[in-house]
């Protein structure tokens, strides 16, 4: 069944897509920093962003549901077989009357409130069907790690392209890409109804879906400094930041 939320007044919400059953980081979302669970570090932070009216887990697991029945956060039961978390997403807004709906990744509890509220402004300008963030903060480890995302922009702050490999030669800035999507609901309706590209598949991009369908995605860029986890690795580097 669909979430019943049909005629709740919600303007701007915050969904954070959370499936447990991860492959390069087993059950990642419930990896206890500080005694807490990654998702609700990451649902703390968007809740002090000033721009969203509500924010939402769309779990797809009893397990998680039971791990963060103590946290008292606001969760959705969703299928759990869907595409990517963008589509998790979908399902948890189709019957909300939202107007600006955020994907934000479980596996950035670095997440700055700031950076959602400047995502979601850039809806103040006519026609933009998605935004994304990209931060200046990029080493050379960072473009030969396949486990980071990188994101090639053009001029107008329009993606060209989204890569796990290192730059090619060709023109426009390269940069880090940071996990967390914006669209009008209308806009994400439709990408729900396109059909996932094999690159989407391929790569483990949902992006490319959007891309590959020629649909621009406007660029956010930052000098945001937090990290997605993705890896053990990642993890640990992560704790002793920020643990």
């Amino acid at each position: 069944m669909s979430p019943v939320y049909k005629g709740i007044p919600f303007v701007n919400v915050g969904v954070i897509p959370a499936r447990l059953h991860s492959t390069r980081l087993t059950r990642k979302i419930l990896a206890p920093i500080n005694d807490k669970p990654m998702v609700v570090h990451v649902y703390e932070q968007a809740l002090q962003a000033n721009s969203l009216d509500e924010v939402i887990i769309a779990i797809d697991s009893d397990d998680t549901a039971e791990v963060l029945k103590p946290y008292n956060v606001n969760t959705v039961m969703t299928f759990s077989d869907h595409k990517s978390g963008t589509d998790r997403v979908a399902q948890v807004v189709e019957e909300m009357d939202a107007d600006v709906v955020v994907n934000i990744q479980g596996d950035e509890p670095a997440m700055e409130p700031r950076l959602i509220d400047d995502l979601v402004k850039i809806f103040k300008k006519p026609n933009i069907f998605m935004t994304t963030a990209a931060t200046t903060d990029i080493s050379v480890e960072d473009e030969l790690d396949p486990n980071v995302v990188k994101v090639l922009v053009d001029e107008n702050n329009i993606a060209m392209a989204f890569r796990r490999e290192p730059r090619q030669y060709e023109m426009g800035g390269y940069y880090r890409h940071i996990g967390v999507y914006a669209f009008r609901k209308k806009a994400l309706m439709k990408f729900t109804k396109l059909t996932q590209t094999e690159n989407e598949k391929k790569y483990k991009l949902e992006q490319l879906r959007v891309l590959d369908n020629g649909l621009p995605i406007h660029i956010l860029m930052t000098d945001y400094t937090g990290r997605g986890i993705d890896t053990e690795e990642d993890l640990n580097a992560f704790m002793k930041t920020y643990g």
